[in-house]
């Protein structure tokens, strides 16, 4: 018996043992995913990302109506509701009840109530407004819609004009989000670059970059932000404005990230490793590229996480006050034009959603990015 306990004891042990010899041997990369893991809440905001940017690259599937298609007579109609009950009980399929319009008695204004004796099933892989997938394939079908001639579905309700908001918002979804990702992507290219010339050459060189990153951060944001936008032309197209905003959020938001890559630089500029490098013969772009900053990418993936969604919100407050993207584009911004005086909000407080969704987006990012911070050094306690 007592050797059957000791044999008990030891597998315990070795058991035990396991997870330890599992770390030591894993890669950096492993260990990252290991920690992230562990931040439920960095993980549950990962998913509600992976969802915004599924709804913005398939927004033309899950919209319910053309976001440009105008109904005069349904202007300001509110959020219809899903409904699973009525007076004969409980239904599988959801339904909405169909808007009829009266007047208000005291102030004359047309209101939109519900008319309880039309009732619309929800149904699935409708047809609807032809439209073409990411601009290349043609389809008519919707992921949700109701079929009838006078039947409509505003999920969210309508703007001032009778246009669905919540088509609108899904397709805001792709140009606000998509922007934060392509101006952080070249706010990486310059900020590695001009960060990392900063940090390995030092002297004349980093004094030069150094003083103009400081001169461009003594700036205030929105004046720089209104005369780089006002120098684009007024008679571009959407697509180019779209570009030109992406550059100009680009050439503003590279600063703090070079400041990183340059004190991570002159940290590993006289590292064993980087002096091999150099003994070896390699070129001074290669060290750079090729051996300083892979040693700290991890680092780097996080900033730019925590920096996309002040990309999100920079685009977000110019299209705001008509200074970045205008219409027909539709991006969250633009949407939040409608809803800039107090009568509109007061009337159709649902023409907020945008906010709403720049808010959860904005948060996401947040929660996402403290959790790559976090497990971007697994050897941390």
């Amino acid at each position: 018996m007592a050797e059957g306990r000791n044999a008990a004891v030891i597998e315990r042990a070795g058991a035990a043992e396991q997870p330890e010899e599992r770390i030591y041997v894993a890669s950096q990369w492993k260990l990252m995913w290991w920690r992230f893991r562990k931040h439920k809440l960095a993980v549950a905001s990962a998913f509600v990302i992976g969802f915004i940017y599924l709804v913005a690259l398939f927004c033309e599937f899950i919209a319910t109506y053309d976001p440009e298609k105008r109904d005069q007579s349904f202007a300001y109609a509110p959020p219809q509701k899903l409904r699973f009950v009525d007076e004969a009980g409980f239904h599988l399929r959801p339904f909405v009840y169909g808007l009829k319009g009266e007047r208000d008695q005291k102030t004359r204004r047309l209101i939109f109530v519900e008319d309880r004796q039309v009732k619309y099933p929800v149904r699935f892989f409708v047809r609807g407004h032809e439209y073409r997938l990411w601009g290349l394939l043609r389809w008519d079908r919707h992921l949700i819609g109701v079929e009838g001639k006078d039947a409509t579905l505003y999920l969210l309700g309508t703007d001032r004009l009778g246009r669905d908001q919540f088509s609108r918002l899904v397709y805001g979804a792709r140009l606000s989000t998509s922007i934060g990702l392509v101006g952080v992507t070249l706010s990486f290219i310059l900020g590695i670059l001009i960060g990392g010339v900063s940090g390995y050459y030092g002297g004349a060189v980093d004094n030069v970059v150094q003083r103009t990153i400081e001169f461009l951060r003594a700036i205030p944001t929105i004046p720089l932000w209104m005369g780089l936008s006002a120098a684009l032309p007024p008679h571009w197209s959407p697509v180019k404005v779209y570009f030109g905003i992406t550059v100009i959020l680009s050439l503003i938001g590279w600063t703090g990230l070079a400041r990183v890559v340059r004190g991570r630089f002159l940290a590993l500029r006289q590292e064993d490793f980087v002096m091999a490098a150099a003994l070896a013969g390699a070129s001074e772009m290669r060290i750079i590229v090729r051996h300083m900053v892979p040693s700290f990418l991890s680092h780097i993936i996080a900033s730019l996480t925590l920096s996309i969604p002040s990309m999100i919100l920079s685009e977000t407050a110019l299209s705001f006050l008509g200074l970045g993207l205008r219409p027909p584009a539709i991006s969250w911004g633009v949407l939040l034009q409608e809803a800039q005086n107090f009568r509109s909000v007061a009337l159709a407080p649902w023409l907020l959603a945008p906010g709403a969704a720049v808010v959860i987006t904005v948060l996401a990012f947040n929660f996402m990015g403290d959790g790559l911070r976090d497990a971007a050094d697994p050897y941390a306690r």
